[in-house]
């Protein structure tokens, strides 16, 4: 029988997930028996389609603008992304539909291959400190990956409401955070962290930040690659982690709650390189 996943959100036509996914179940030996497909699916849609889905249907990917209201389809919710407020990922199991998130052990995946938390805590009192610019959707995943890290949050937006939208996921979690405004971003040059989770161009103005190596830096943005902010900390010799990386991160995680096998990790990585 063939085994069905897709990524859906809308538009999603761009998506590399379905290029990711069908390298990882070749490298894998699964090709014969999985299929990884792009579904068009609005807000609205999202659980007429579920409750559509046949035995053969075992997980789904999702993206905006869906993250929010799959919590309210599924039959279950991991703890967090009930605490974050977003789920990217559905499961189907014996009993249903369970949603986690992904994205925000992703990002820790994705920090920690790069350096962070390594030795930030060592010294007295010392702790991690994350600069996240931007207040949307990844910015919750953010504060998610701060609490494997030991970090304490400072969010840089130019809409205070947005920080004050995040200030309940930041208690769920019990991360400390402090919202500022983005006049003030270019402090976040001084942190150990910083995650720029803000669209492309967003965070162009900050590439004549003056880092301070070895501030690990984050830019979601893999399209065009680097973004000036990447290349500014590459200049400083700072650790770099993109969009992509956090692509293949989360990804691997889906890859295997989907399917129950260890994911092909450079495979998926390789499928990723040569679209972009």
């Amino acid at each position: 029988m063939l085994n069905r996943a897709a990524v859906l959100g809308l538009p999603v036509s761009h998506s590399l997930s379905p290029a990711m996914h069908t390298a990882g179940y070749a490298a894998a030996g699964l090709d014969a028996s999985w299929q990884y497909t792009a579904v068009d699916c609005a807000e609205g849609e999202l659980a007429a389609f579920v409750e559509s889905l046949d035995e053969t249907w075992h997980g789904l990917s999702l993206t905006m603008p869906l993250k929010e209201v799959a919590l309210t389809v599924a039959d279950r919710v991991d703890p967090l992304a009930r605490a974050l407020g977003a789920a990217n990922t559905l499961v189907r199991g014996a009993d249903g539909w369970t949603a986690y998130n992904t994205d925000a052990p992703g990002i820790t995946d994705a920090l920690r291959t790069a350096g962070a938390g390594a030795g930030a805590g060592t010294g007295a009192g010392r702790s991690t400190r994350m600069a996240i610019l931007g207040g949307g959707g990844t910015a919750r995943a953010a504060l998610g990956a701060a609490v494997d890290l030991g970090a304490g949050v400072t969010l840089y937006v130019r809409r205070p409401e947005a920080g004050e939208d995040l200030r309940p996921v930041a208690h769920a979690l019990g991360v400390p955070m402090t919202v500022e405004t983005w006049g003030r971003a270019a402090d976040a040059a001084t942190y150990d962290v910083v995650i720029s989770t803000v669209p492309k161009g967003g965070a162009d103005a900050l590439a004549v930040a003056a880092w301070a190596a070895p501030t690990v830096v984050f830019d979601v943005v893999y399209d065009p690659w680097p973004t000036p902010l990447a290349e500014s900390a590459r200049r400083a010799e700072c650790p770099i982690v993109s969009g992509l990386d956090l692509l293949l991160a989360q990804g691997v995680r889906q890859f295997e709650l989907f399917t129950g096998v260890p994911a092909p990790v450079e495979a998926m990585r390789a499928a990723l390189q040569n679209r972009v």
